[in-house]
């Protein structure tokens, strides 16, 4: 299986693209980040989703003209879990202790698999290692630490914009019209990016929501792995 080259994108794009900060925690009164310059506002947001032991993860991006759709739980430095589809092929991850697992639907078994392959698969998890060229890509999305160290736009080229709600929290918007992106930053509690609206062909709006809440994350049993598969092992 070839992940397609869309994974890198998202893993720059997610952390850009944020939802509510229920259960984040943090003081209710203004944080002081609306009255700094739009490249400081971006250094406080990137500080806060840097700190942040999870998260959740959801959204949809267009990609290559394909509709992509990613709905995950992330822990650091844990590894996470989720549900990730690409022009209505949709699979399951796991990623925790350097493994990578997989469980697709029928439809994404025979598209990677054939329709044979894909009755043998169905219902069954694949898994590698982390390391795996063709599986790496797919496991640095559930990787916290990698996702909030994604590179943001560049500070020369943003402005700062209007206030506004995020889903019923105060937030400032900063832009990058070189990249036709907005983030929105709370102003208030910790200053989390709330969302990132992307325009364009590739555009997309991703949401993180449920900042440090509990996640339990286990690999899954009787997984069939990869690498033996194809040693004939």
């Amino acid at each position: 299986m070839r992940p397609r080259p869309y994974l890198r994108e998202l893993c720059t794009i997610a952390v850009l693209l944020c939802g509510a900060l229920a259960g984040c925690g943090g003081s209710s009164g203004g944080n002081g980040v609306a009255s700094k310059s739009a490249a400081q506002i971006l250094a406080a947001a990137r500080s806060a989703a840097l700190s942040a032991g999870a998260v959740h993860v959801s959204g949809r991006i267009v990609s290559g003209g394909s509709p992509i759709t990613l709905d995950l739980d992330l822990i650091a430095p844990r590894g996470g879990r989720g549900r990730l589809t690409d022009n209505g092929l949709g699979f399951e991850l796991i990623q925790i202790g350097g493994t990578v697992y997989i469980k697709g639907s029928a439809a994404f078994y025979t598209h990677i698999a054939g329709p044979t392959a894909a009755q043998l698969l169905q219902g069954r998890w694949l898994k590698a290692p982390t390391s795996s060229g063709e599986f790496s890509s797919i496991a640095s999305l559930t990787d916290l630490n990698k996702l909030l160290s994604a590179d943001l736009p560049n500070p020369r080229g943003l402005s700062k914009g209007k206030t506004t709600k995020i889903n019923g929290i105060p937030a400032i918007a900063v832009t990058d019209p070189a990249k036709g992106e907005t983030v929105y930053v709370a102003t208030t509690g910790r200053p989390y990016p709330l969302q990132l609206v992307k325009s364009g062909g590739g555009g997309g709006r991703i949401s993180l929501d449920r900042w440090n809440e509990r996640i339990s994350l286990s690999a899954p049993p009787d997984s069939i792995d990869i690498t033996r598969l194809r040693s004939g092992r």
